[in-house]
């Protein structure tokens, strides 16, 4: 009887085949539909001229690549071969990855380059600038680094007034780009820092490639704090310093750039004090000169002879002013004395004593015949007393 085997068996048989004997390889190819899915697991093909196979990374392994895969890279993969069940498909499980050679780094440089370049992230239109005199400034380098020691050393001895605020960062290897990303924005939640640092030592294409990649560029690009870029030496250049704000030779030249030097405003602040004292006491001497002659001149003394002038017509108003007042209270007395006389003279108690009298009949003075009423008690006033007499 024949004996047949399942789709799983055989599956099963060819994994354990493929699996055994391809327990660790080394394939080189270029990169072809590359798929970064959101779980954080790669998925792409390795393809050649005659042939393609397909390849998974997973995130625990990507995260130690040091530089963002894309189409059209050829590179160099370390992995074993795995069989898919479900899709009887045969696939790289790939463990580590690099480019194949300094020449694919270089090739991705120039397309990430141009490709930035065309969106204007390099313009000079764009470029902050860089505050003369900070009061803070933000450092971004490896910890323990030279390029940390330097900048700290520069710093102290150029401008010792401005604060140094250093974030310690991984920059090389897996994991650096983000890291150097994430540096960035917490910088630029703060609202006090006046320049940013972005600083490494030399090395290699692979070891600055950190700064190579797209995500750095579009922080510093986005940074709303001018970055100045010291990242190797004076012949390395990277993206990002294409995009910062100001490119520093190295990361000694970053703080420099970054910092006045004491000892030249010292000497500024010397030169200006000096230029000032001579300023002031040829001002005082010309000013003294003009007062002189000022004072001597025909005008002024013609000014003064005109104030003299002034005062004088001012004594004389005012005596004809005094003189004035003085006549009108004498003419205001005089009438004065007229209305108390003219009063006297109407005064009842005087007439009443030259031996005159008054008549007053139901309370009210009678002054002629007519309004007297012979019924009616009437009472006579002399200026001594007042007698009443009763008619009928």
């Amino acid at each position: 009887m024949q004996q047949y085997k399942s789709v799983s068996e055989l599956t099963a048989l060819i994994r354990e085949t493929l699996e055994l004997n391809f327990e660790s390889i080394s394939v080189e190819g270029e990169i072809s539909n590359f798929k970064k899915h959101a779980s954080g697991h790669w998925y792409f093909s390795l393809k050649d001229s005659g042939a393609q196979i397909s390849c998974t990374m997973w995130k625990g392994f990507n995260n130690l690549v040091f530089f963002t895969p894309e189409d059209g890279m050829k590179i160099i993969v370390n992995g074993k071969i795995s069989v898919y069940p479900p899709r009887g498909s045969y696939q790289i499980d790939v463990r580590s990855m690099k480019p194949s050679g300094v020449g694919e780094l270089q090739a991705a440089f120039e397309r990430l380059k141009n490709k930035l370049a065309e969106e204007g992230l390099f313009d000079s239109e764009f470029k902050k600038p860089i505050p003369v005199f900070p009061s803070k400034i933000g450092v971004i380098t490896g910890a323990d680094s030279a390029a940390y020691r330097d900048i700290l050393n520069i710093a102290q001895r150029r401008y010792p007034l401005a604060e140094l605020i250093i974030a310690p960062t991984k920059v090389q290897g897996d994991g650096a780009a983000e890291l150097i990303v994430k540096a960035i924005e917490s910088f630029n939640k703060l609202d006090d820092i006046d320049t940013l640092i972005i600083a490494r030592g030399g090395g290699s294409l692979e070891d600055l490639w950190a700064f190579n990649e797209e995500i750095v560029a579009r922080s510093i690009f986005g940074s709303k704090i001018p970055i100045v870029t010291g990242i190797g030496h004076e012949i390395d250049f990277t993206i990002a310093d294409f995009v910062s704000d100001l490119r520093a030779p190295t990361p000694s030249a970053a703080i420099e750039l970054s910092t006045p030097n004491k000892d030249d405003l010292l000497f500024l602040l010397e030169e200006y004090r000096d230029d000032f004292e001579e300023i002031i006491l040829q001002k005082i001497s010309d000013g003294s000169k003009e007062v002189k002659n000022i004072l001597t001149s025909y005008a002024f003394r013609n000014m003064e002879n005109r104030i003299n002038n002034g005062f004088q017509k001012v004594d004389n108003l005012y005596t004809s002013f005094s003189r004035s007042i003085q006549l009108l209270i004498n003419n205001k007395m005089q009438r004065i004395s007229l209305f108390e006389k003219s009063v006297e003279n109407y005064d009842i108690e005087k007439t009443l004593k030259k031996g005159f009298t008054l008549i007053k009949q139901n309370g009210k003075f009678v002054n002629r015949a007519q309004k007297f009423s012979n019924t009616e008690t009437f009472q006579i006033k002399f200026f001594d007393d007042q007698i009443e007499i009763k008619n009928g």
